[in-house]
């Protein structure tokens, strides 16, 4: 099959300094590799995880309702190939975009057998519009043969894999109910090196018991393991969970929103320069949301942390370039 990686590009740190950014977006990264605007569409293909289903643990994470974080989850069962054109339709009335990223979101989208995830990915691409997979997992979930048939896909497109780190620490992990530790994940990222993906790890910032130095430990450890790409999230708490009963109780409290920032941009500092930032912040639909309230004002905090670039006139990769020098 034809690449359709789009065409490369070269000197990434170069580019998005040279643009005025403060950071690698991810926004900008994807317009230089495929020379125009990309929108990811979720996708539901219907998973579980196995700290749902009994493997390691049962229900699921503490914070975690799929239906709050994944648009194809609040809609009807459909297959993948209709869900594709229902985000493209919807995305389109929000944004002037014709190429699409296939994103396979809720839930652990490895938690398969790869004649199943064969399947399932080619049915994506087989869509005209889509040019790259971007695949949600979790690091146990993600056995060799797995990790061939993906790097395989990544000879004919671009793919990301997304890997749900969160933190270092192995006590937060327990709290969250994630059924692995720590090691799982740098197992996971050793074994899919030089595979032709990228690497992209979830971090939650806010986590109850982590301190302001355990979040720049967590940040630190991202930049020396050189990952691709990292999403940054706020902890944020949707109704029916374990961490909704936690807040009301009054055992959690959720980080305010000029903290927030401080931490962000604390983080992002620490990172590579050519490292992607493909999410600053999370959120969900109103009618799920607990807390904070901040997080739904996306451009209100968008702004702000802009500002507080401005005003401390920093940049991503700032620390970690002095620290390498």
């Amino acid at each position: 099959m034809t690449s359709r990686n789009g065409p490369r590009t070269d000197a990434p740190t170069v580019a998005w300094r040279a643009a005025g950014k403060r950071f690698h977006s991810y926004n900008f990264f994807l317009s230089r590799q495929f020379g125009q605007r990309v929108q990811k569409v979720s996708i539901d293909a219907g998973f579980t995880c196995p700290n749902v289903d009994g493997t390691v643990a049962v229900g699921g994470c503490v914070f975690c309702d799929n239906r709050s974080f994944s648009p194809s989850r609040r809609l009807p069962k459909s297959g993948i190939r209709q869900q594709i054109d229902a985000g493209i339709a919807g995305l389109k009335r929000r944004y002037r975009v014709d190429r699409f990223m296939a994103y396979f979101q809720p839930a652990t989208n490895t938690y398969g057998s790869v004649e199943r995830l064969q399947s399932i990915y080619e049915e994506a691409l087989s869509h005209p519009q889509i040019v790259g997979l971007a695949i949600g997992t979790r690091p146990d979930c993600v056995p060799d043969e797995v990790l061939d048939l993906i790097s395989r896909f990544a000879e004919q497109t671009y793919v990301s894999v997304e890997y749900g780190l969160q933190t270092i620490h192995n006590r937060s992990l327990k709290w969250m109910n994630r059924g692995h530790d720590y090691k799982a994940f740098l197992d996971a990222v050793e074994r899919s090196r030089g595979r032709g993906f990228k690497i992209c790890a979830h971090v939650i910032l806010g986590l109850p018991g982590e301190s302001h130095e355990a979040m720049m430990a967590t940040a630190a450890e991202t930049a020396r393991l050189r990952l691709d790409a990292v999403k940054i999230h706020n902890l944020y708490v949707v109704r029916n969970t374990p961490l909704a009963d936690q807040v009301a109780a009054g055992e959690v409290r959720l980080i305010g929103r000029d903290e927030y920032v401080r931490t962000v941009v604390d983080f992002i500092e620490r990172l590579p320069p050519q490292m992607l930032i493909e999410r600053l912040s999370g959120d969900s639909p109103p009618d799920y949301l607990v807390g904070p309230a901040w997080c739904l004002d996306k451009s209100g905090l968008r702004t702000a942390l802009d500002a507080e670039f401005r005003r401390r006139d920093t940049y991503q990769g700032r620390f970690f370039c002095a620290a390498v020098e």
